[in-house]
C-alpha cells in the first residue's frame, strides 16, 4: 500500500471516529448516514480533514468536532435567532458568548471534552501573532472579546502576548459584564435566559452605541444619497399610497416611468441650492449624459451593506475558506503590497532644504558658528510634499461570469491593498456591484404588469454593496470580503449606473486625490435588458459616463479586464489574461499613479 492511500485510510478511521463520538455526544443517531454521504467530498458537516498534516490539526479537528457536537446538544437556533442583537458587531461577540456556552457545558458534562477544548484554545492562543500592539485600534474587539470568555467562562490561561490585547479592552467588557457574570454563570444551561440577557448586556455597551449611532446615520445618508426611490422600504401607509395610485389610472404607469427616467440623476449629483457654481455646471453635465438612458423602475433596486447579506456565523466561514484557498498566492501578493508600502512612505516623510538665507534656524549649523563667528547663520525650511490626502475606491465587478477564482483572488487582492494603503493614511473603499435576480426580477414582473412598453430602458432589480466603508477599518470590514464567495450571490453586471453610483460616493469626500479603481471581466450584460432595448443599450451608457469622469471630473479612474479588453471604455485601462496576475497589475497600476503627479 502506497503512502497516499494508508495517508486517505487513516484519516477515513479518525473521520468515522469523530462522527461516533458527535453520535454519542449530540445525541444524532442519523451522524453514521450523514458521514456516509459525504465520503465522496472528504468532509463530514461541520469538520473537514483533507489538510490534517500534523498534531496541531489533529488537536484542531477534535476540539472543533466535539463543539459542533455540544451546539447540536446544548443550542436552539430559534432561540438564538429570537434574542440575536441588531448591531453587527454585537452579533459577532453574541456568537461567541453562545459558543462558549455551550463548551463550558460540554467541559461540566465530560473531562475529554473540557481537555480537548483547552488544548485548542491554549493552541490557538500560542500561534497568534501580533505586528504591533500599541493602542486599542491594533486589536479587533472581537478578538478580544473571545479572550475575555475563555479567560472568564473556560478558565483559560493567557499568556504575555493575548493578556497585552486584553488589557486594551478588558476594563470595557468588565465594566459591562462583571455585575451579571454569576446570573451568567448560572444560566449556562437556561439558553433564553443566558442569551437574553448577554443581547443586553452587548447593545448597552458603550463602544457599541457609538458604532451602532454611526452605523445608522450612514445608512441614512446612503438611502439619500444612492437610494432615492425606496418606496418599497418606507412604512405602510406610503406603501398603500403607492398601490391606489396604481389602482387609479393607467396613466400612472407613464408617471412612474417619466420620473424612473431621471432618478439616477438624484443618485449622481446634489441638488442643495447652496452648492457651488462649479458643482452646478457638473450636474447638468452629468444630466445631458443620461437624456438617452431609460430606468423603467429603481423601486427594487438595493444599497446595502454587505453584512446585511448573511448572518454573521457564515460570513466567518467565508472569511475562512478565502483565505485556505490563497495560502500561497497572499504571500506573493503581500510582498507587492510591502514594496508598494514603503513607497508611499518614503513619499510621506518630512523632508528639508537646508542653507537658506531664511526659514527656521538649523541648530546642526550652530557649532562651526561657535568655532568661527565669521561663518553666517544657516536656516531650512520643510520641503513640499507632492504626496496629497488620498482615498481609493476598488469597484469590483460581482457578476456571475466572475465566479470561481477571479472573483476570489478579487477578494483577497482588495483585502491586502486595504491593509496597505490604510498603514499609509490612505482611506479605502471596497464595492461592488451585481443585480438581485437572473432574468429582470421584479423589475420586469412591473414592467409584464404594465403592458410591456416598448424600449423600456434598464429592467432588473439592481444590488450595489459596500464591502468597506472609507472610514470603516479594515479589521472591522475583514470579514465582509469573504461574503464575495457567498453561493448565489453573483449574476448581472450593469457597469455603468455602478460606476456612477461609486462616483458619487467618491465625489462627496473632502480628500484632495480621489481614485476610482474598477475590477471586471467585460462588458456591462443584464439578459433581461439588452433583450427588449438596443444591443448596445448598456455599453454606451457605460463609455458616457467613463468619459464624463475622465474628462470633467477631479477622480482619477482606471480600470483592469479579467480575460477582456476594456480599453474600448477606459483609457487607462490594463488586460489580464491570467487572473494571479491581478494582484501585481493593481499594485503596479497602483505605484505609478502615486508616483505621477496629478495632471488635473
Amino acid at each position: 500500500m502506497n503512502n497516499s492511500n494508508k495517508d486517505a485510510n487513516l484519516k477515513e478511521k479518525l473521520r468515522q471516529a469523530l462522527a461516533s463520538t458527535v453520535k454519542v455526544i449530540s445525541g444524532d443517531l442519523e451522524i453514521n448516514n450523514k458521514v456516509n454521504e459525504n465520503k465522496s467530498s472528504k468532509k463530514f458537516d461541520f469538520f473537514e480533514l483533507d489538510n490534517l498534516n500534523s498534531k496541531t490539526d489533529f488537536i484542531k479537528a477534535r476540539a472543533e468536532s466535539d463543539s459542533s457536537a455540544l451546539k447540536k446538544k446544548f443550542s436552539s437556533d430559534e432561540i438564538y435567532k429570537k434574542n440575536l442583537p441588531l448591531n453587527s458587531s454585537c452579533k459577532s461577540l453574541y456568537l461567541i458568548a453562545e459558543k462558549i456556552r455551550y463548551e463550558a457545558l460540554g467541559g461540566k458534562m465530560l473531562k475529554g471534552i473540557e481537555k480537548n477544548l483547552k488544548d485548542n484554545y491554549n493552541q490557538k492562543i500560542s500561534l497568534k501573532r501580533k505586528d504591533q500592539l500599541e493602542t486599542k485600534e491594533d486589536v479587533p474587539v472581537v478578538e478580544a472579546f473571545e479572550l475575555y470568555m475563555l479567560k472568564k467562562f473556560l478558565n483559560i490561561k493567557l499568556d504575555p502576548l493575548t493578556s497585552k490585547m486584553l488589557n486594551f479592552w478588558e476594563k470595557d467588557f468588565d465594566l459591562a459584564v462583571n455585575e451579571h457574570i454569576k446570573f451568567l454563570k448560572e444560566n449556562l444551561e437556561h439558553q433564553n435566559e443566558y442569551s437574553s440577557k448577554f443581547s443586553k448586556i452587548l447593545q448597552d455597551m458603550e463602544i457599541f452605541q457609538t458604532e451602532e449611532n454611526e452605523d445608522t446615520k450612514e445608512e441614512s445618508q446612503n438611502d439619500e444619497q444612492n437610494n432615492p426611490s425606496n418606496e418599497d422600504q418606507e412604512s405602510d401607509s406610503e406603501d398603500k399610497k403607492e398601490k391606489n395610485k396604481e389602482e387609479e389610472t393607467e396613466a400612472g404607469l407613464d408617471s412612474d416611468y417619466d420620473i424612473d427616467e431621471y432618478k439616477l440623476d438624484e443618485q449622481l449629483v446634489d441638488t442643495d441650492s447652496d452648492q457651488p457654481s462649479n458643482e452646478k455646471v457638473l450636474q447638468k453635465r452629468m444630466n445631458e449624459i443620461h437624456i438617452d438612458y431609460k430606468i423603467f423602475t429603481s423601486k427594487f433596486d438595493e444599497v446595502t451593506k454587505a453584512e446585511n447579506l448573511e448572518n454573521s456565523e457564515e460570513a466567518l466561514k467565508l472569511r475562512k475558506t478565502l483565505d485556505q484557498q490563497l495560502i500561497g498566492f497572499h504571500d506573493i501578493i503581500t510582498k507587492l503590497a510591502n514594496k508598494l508600502q514603503r513607497q508611499l512612505l518614503a513619499k510621506q516623510n518630512r523632508a528639508w532644504k537646508f542653507d537658506l538665507e531664511e526659514g527656521l534656524l538649523d541648530s546642526s549649523k550652530l557649532p562651526r558658528i561657535i568655532m568661527d563667528p565669521y561663518n553666517s547663520l544657516s536656516f531650512k525650511k520643510e520641503k513640499d510634499l507632492d504626496f496629497k490626502d488620498t482615498i481609493v475606491t476598488l469597484l469590483i465587478d460581482n457578476s456571475g461570469s466572475m465566479r470561481g477564482r477571479p472573483i476570489t483572488i478579487a477578494a483577497i487582492c482588495a483585502d491586502i491593498l486595504s491593509r496597505t494603503l490604510e498603514r499609509c493614511s490612505v482611506k479605502v473603499e471596497i464595492l461592488g456591484f451585481t443585480t438581485k435576480n437572473w432574468k429582470g426580477g421584479q423589475s420586469r414582473e412591473y414592467w409584464n404588469k404594465h403592458g410591456k412598453p416598448k424600449t423600456p430602458g434598464r429592467l432588473n432589480d439592481l444590488r450595489h454593496i459596500i464591502y468597506k466603508g472609507a472610514d470603516t477599518h479594515w479589521r472591522q470590514a475583514k470579514n465582509n470580503l469573504g461574503l464575495m464567495l457567498k453561493e448565489g450571490l453573483l449574476k448581472e453586471n450593469i457597469d455603468g449606473e455602478a460606476i456612477s453610483w461609486a462616483f458619487n460616493r467618491l465625489k462627496k469626500r473632502k480628500e484632495e486625490r480621489k481614485i476610482l479603481m474598477v475590477i471586471s471581466d467585460g462588458a456591462p450584460v443584464d439578459d433581461s435588458t439588452l433583450s427588449v432595448n438596443s444591443g448596445d443599450f448598456l455599453e454606451k451608457h457605460l463609455k458616457k459616463i467613463v468619459k464624463f469622469i475622465e474628462d470633467k471630473s477631479e477622480i482619477e479612474i482606471l480600470a483592469i479586464g479579467i480575460g477582456h479588453d476594456v480599453s474600448r471604455y477606459y483609457n487607462r485601462a490594463i488586460k489580464i489574461t491570467d487572473v494571479n496576475e491581478l494582484g501585481d497589475v493593481m499594485i503596479s497600476q497602483l505605484s505609478t499613479l502615486f508616483d505621477q503627479k496629478k495632471l488635473h
